[in-house]
């Protein structure tokens, strides 16, 4: 389906009204990190919806902030405001135990100047004793409010039946047609997660490769707490960019929240192809950028290290090639990672980028020829015989590759559980040398002949 013929509906409202959970509640499922801290949704959410037949695109907004000078609630309103211009129809949030607001009042103001329809929602209202609390919304100009319950679903059918009325027809194009769902995306597409540390530029990154303002980008860490996913269209090819939160260790992250964050990011990771690990070229590799590509590792993704900031880095005539000598000493079992360095801030080598990432893909789907695979292992046997473990030789006997995307190759031997680990690294650091597979785990399985 093209997203991009869809119409387009943005939830607007202060904090903790409700806004994300009638986004995943129209959505049908956890998209939208949900809490009762209010400021969780700060970037533009986007997703896929379908009521009676009619499909448009949902957009989730951070909590509406009127005069604050803090500069990610700035940011949050920007991304407001943008969200307004690019739908067709507006969901005013509203929440019917506190009543209307000043902040309300603002919304509405700048609602009303927009000059696009608005549905007033008052959220909340789970029972019918709480009806007589719609009267006083009838003063935000609006027209009639609409009684929902987010959270149990209550009328937010009939509230639907209304809104899918309100849209243009399917064919009309949006405003700004960037919106992408958050779902797997279509076959050939390639899914690209940008993860990392928090405050090392994942979303400068994103806003580079897409010469605009989609994300927030603050210098104070842990801005990005959503998994954000956005189609770039590169050489005939769909790259969904997918700019997630700052992944911690487990044991430093206390605000829940923050917890939701990291378990989004890590799905981010399980439902990519390839993820670029971005890192601080003024801070080098550290343990938890070790842990980051461990874990993407584990789950056989393409991996690329992206150092970024490189602009801030001092230079002489050897400075890159002695970085990247310091670098892969790090990564020791994973120096097949290829490695760039790179400057969000001023463009510096980031489409470079997206080639890389192509390449990486390309790679994972990677077929070897059975007869290339048993020349490779009888040249290995040859350097290196099979260390006996429990007193039985060990024979190898064959090998095949079973699976691509990730590749999987299968050797058949006498005593599958007897391999030494360190033979298998030096089947592993042999294969790499002869077939290259730059940037992409790879599996020995061994199997009894």
């Amino acid at each position: 389906m093209n997203t991009k013929k869809k119409p387009v509906v943005a939830i607007i409202g202060r904090p903790n009204v409700g806004k994300s959970t009638l986004f995943n509640r129209i959505v049908g499922k956890r998209v939208a990190i949900v809490h009762d801290l209010p400021g969780v949704t700060r970037d533009r959410n986007y997703a896929e919806a379908e009521w009676s037949g009619h499909e448009f695109v949902l957009i989730d907004t951070g909590g509406f902030f009127a005069g604050s000078s803090d500069v990610i609630d700035q940011a949050v309103l920007r991304q407001i405001h943008d969200a307004v211009a690019e739908a067709h129809s507006l969901v005013f949030v509203t929440d019917a135990r506190s009543g209307i607001t000043a902040m309300d009042q603002e919304i509405a103001r700048m609602l009303r100047h927009s000059g696009k329809p608005v549905m007033l929602a008052v959220n909340k209202i789970d029972d019918n004793s709480h009806l007589p609390e719609l009267a006083e919304f009838y003063a935000l100009g609006l027209g009639e409010p609409y009684p929902i319950s987010a959270v149990s679903g209550t009328r937010v059918g009939d509230f639907l039946d209304l809104l899918v009325e309100s849209l243009p027809p399917h064919g009309r194009k949006p405003a700004e047609p960037e919106a992408v769902s958050t779902a797997e995306g279509m076959p050939g597409d390639l899914r690209l997660a940008i993860v990392g540390r928090p405050n090392v530029g994942k979303s400068s990154l994103v806003n580079a490769l897409l010469g605009h303002e989609k994300v927030i980008v603050t210098d104070i860490p842990g801005t990005t707490r959503d998994a954000i996913d956005t189609v770039l269209r590169y050489k005939n090819r769909n790259l969904i960019l997918v700019d997630t939160a700052g992944l911690r260790k487990t044991s430093r992250v206390k605000e829940a929240v923050e917890f939701y964050s990291t378990v989004r990011t890590r799905d981010a990771i399980r439902r990519c192809d390839v993820a670029v690990v971005v890192a601080d070229a003024t801070e080098g590799i550290t343990e938890q950028e070790l842990h980051i590509i461990a874990e993407i590792a584990h789950l056989h993704k393409g991996i690329i290290l992206a150092i970024n900031k490189w602009d801030l880095v001092e230079k002489g005539a050897h400075t890159a090639s002695e970085f990247a000598k310091a670098i892969y000493a790090e990564l020791r079992i994973y120096n097949y990672i290829p490695l760039l360095f790179i400057s969000a801030l001023t463009g510096q080598r980031v489409f470079r980028l997206l080639e890389l990432a192509l390449q990486v893909q390309a790679e994972r789907g990677r077929e070897v020829r059975t007869s290339e695979l048993n020349a490779f292992l009888q040249e290995a046997i040859q350097r290196y015989q099979p260390p006996a473990m429990d007193q039985r030789e060990i024979k190898l006997n064959y090998c095949t590759q079973v699976k691509n995307n990730p590749p999987v190759f299968a050797i058949f031997c006498n005593h599958p559980t007897s391999i030494a680990r360190s033979y298998r690294q030096y089947l592993e650091k042999n294969f790499r040398a002869r077939f290259g597979f730059q940037g992409v785990p790879i599996t020995f399985t061994f199997r009894k002949k």
